[in-house]
C-alpha cells in the first residue's frame, strides 16, 4: 500500500515536472514568434520609411517637371496633388483587398510557419 502512495507521489511529481516544463516550452515559443514578428515589422518600417523618402524626392522632381511644362509652379504641384488624391482614394476602395487580406496572411503565415515544420519532422 506504501509502495503505492511513493508511485503516485512520483507520479504527481513528474505530471508537476511535465506542466512545468510545457509552460517554459510555451512561454519560449510565444516570445520567440513576438521577437520574429517585431523584428519583421521593424524591418518593414524601415524599408517603408525610405521608400517613402524616395516617394517624396521623386514626386518633387515630378512636380517641378510638370511646372516646366505647365509654365506654372503651382500646376505642377497641384498636378501631383491630383495624383496622390487619386491613388488614396483607390488605395481606399480597396483597403480589404490590397491592405487588410494580406497583412493578416502574412501574420498567419509567421506564426505558424515553426508549428508546419516541427510537424514534418
Amino acid at each position: 500500500m506504501e509502495d503505492s502512495f511513493n508511485k503516485a507521489e512520483d507520479l504527481a511529481i513528474h505530471v508537476k515536472e511535465y506542466v512545468n516544463n510545457r509552460i517554459a516550452s510555451v512561454k519560449l515559443s510565444a516570445a520567440e514568434k513576438s521577437s520574429k514578428m517585431l523584428a519583421n515589422m521593424i524591418a518593414t518600417t524601415i524599408v517603408a520609411l525610405v521608400f517613402l523618402f524616395v516617394i517624396v524626392f521623386a514626386s518633387i522632381s515630378l512636380a517641378y517637371a510638370l511646372a516646366i511644362l505647365t509654365g506654372a509652379l503651382h500646376w505642377g504641384f497641384l498636378i501631383v496633388a491630383g495624383i496622390y488624391l487619386f491613388l488614396g482614394l483607390f488605395v481606399w476602395l480597396m483597403k480589404e483587398r490590397l491592405l487588410r487580406m494580406p497583412i493578416m496572411n502574412s501574420m498567419l503565415n509567421q506564426l505558424f510557419k515553426e508549428d508546419e515544420d516541427d510537424s514534418k519532422n
